[in-house]
């Protein structure tokens, strides 16, 4: 089965994860939307989002730069958005796309305006949105094993604090909660063809799009087929100890009665395959075992490897 020529596709996630999804869908098709969290706390972004009130800018900017065409001008100011200021000063790690992301909202009085005209600057053909208009922050339960046996718990708020936290995630909530969706969002998951979950911080970047009532909605809606990027190895703060299998169960309990079509994951990754085809079979869909791994061993995914697996996962 084939599909149209230049599939609409939205990636949902934050952080190095989404870049790395939005690198290789760059390689198969112009029309890919990005949907980003909005709760990022920490560094430049947390700094302006605490000064400013406005969103978390990091994520939105580092997705734009995923975008960016591998030309000259595109290479330029993707450089420009990226570059960081380093000094003794107020300025110090400030990235300068933060910076034009919170002037333009200012002016633009509009998120999506102000990063849609980032995006022309860019000569981006795709869309980056906010999962939300309304900063989020994320709230978790954390539990370890203690000297004794014991269980020691505790909450974390935020999500700097839980992505390094030292434990395991039994549950997270966001704050607030409930938060109301990006419309336009909503409008590109609705008219999409392929939709894209992780890889990513699992707790942090691609559980908390699900706990937004309206995405959820429209994710379960969607005519688009649905497919998950499994991480190369578990999160220390967000994952330690964590199984391929236990990386889809912790998504299956965030997202009620929504089926992924297609589960891709590393062969390294994965020493329970039996347990994974079983539980992405109970959702009506299938494994896709495939090296996506970058081929210096690091823990990263390789865009053309991984856009290989895409083309495979939906097309075949």
């Amino acid at each position: 089965m084939s599909g149209p020529a230049h599939p609409r596709v939205v990636a949902l996630g934050g952080g190095h994860g989404l870049a790395a999804t939005l690198a290789a869908l760059r390689e198969i098709t112009p029309l890919v939307t990005a949907i980003v969290t909005v709760a990022d706390d920490g560094g430049s972004s947390g700094r302006l989002r605490q000064e400013f009130g406005v969103l978390p800018p990091g994520d939105l900017r580092m997705a734009l730069a995923a975008l960016a065409p591998q030309d000259g001008h595109g290479e330029l100011w993707r450089q420009v958005l990226q570059y960081r200021f380093a000094s003794e000063g107020e300025m110090a790690g400030h990235a300068v796309g933060n910076l034009l992301l919170v002037a333009l909202w200012s002016l633009l009085e509009d998120e999506t305006a102000g990063l849609d005209a980032v995006g022309r600057m860019l000569g981006v053909r795709g869309r980056v949105l906010p999962m939300s208009k309304v900063p989020v922050d994320v709230e978790a339960d954390i539990s370890r094993r203690v000297e004794g046996g014991d269980v020691w718990r505790t909450t974390v708020h935020g999500q700097r604090r839980v992505a390094v936290g030292d434990g395991r995630v039994d549950a997270i909530r966001l704050v607030p909660q409930a938060p109301p969706a990006c419309a336009e969002a909503v409008e590109a998951l609705a008219e999409a063809d392929w939709i894209v979950f992780g890889p990513g911080s699992w707790y942090t970047s691609v559980i908390p799009h699900f706990m937004v009532p309206g995405l959820a909605a429209a994710i379960s809606a969607a005519r688009g087929k649905r497919i998950v990027t499994l991480n190369l190895a578990p999160q220390r703060g967000e994952t330690p100890g964590y199984t391929a299998a236990d990386h889809l169960a912790a998504l299956h309990a965030y997202a009620p009665g929504i089926g992924f079509d297609v589960v891709i994951v590393d062969p390294s990754a994965v020493g329970d395959l039996d347990a994974l085809t079983a539980l992405a079979g109970e959702r009506g869909g299938r494994v896709l075992v495939r090296t996506v791994r970058a081929p210096d061993g690091t823990p990263a995914h390789d865009p053309l490897s991984l856009a290989a697996a895409y083309r495979e996962g939906f097309e075949g």
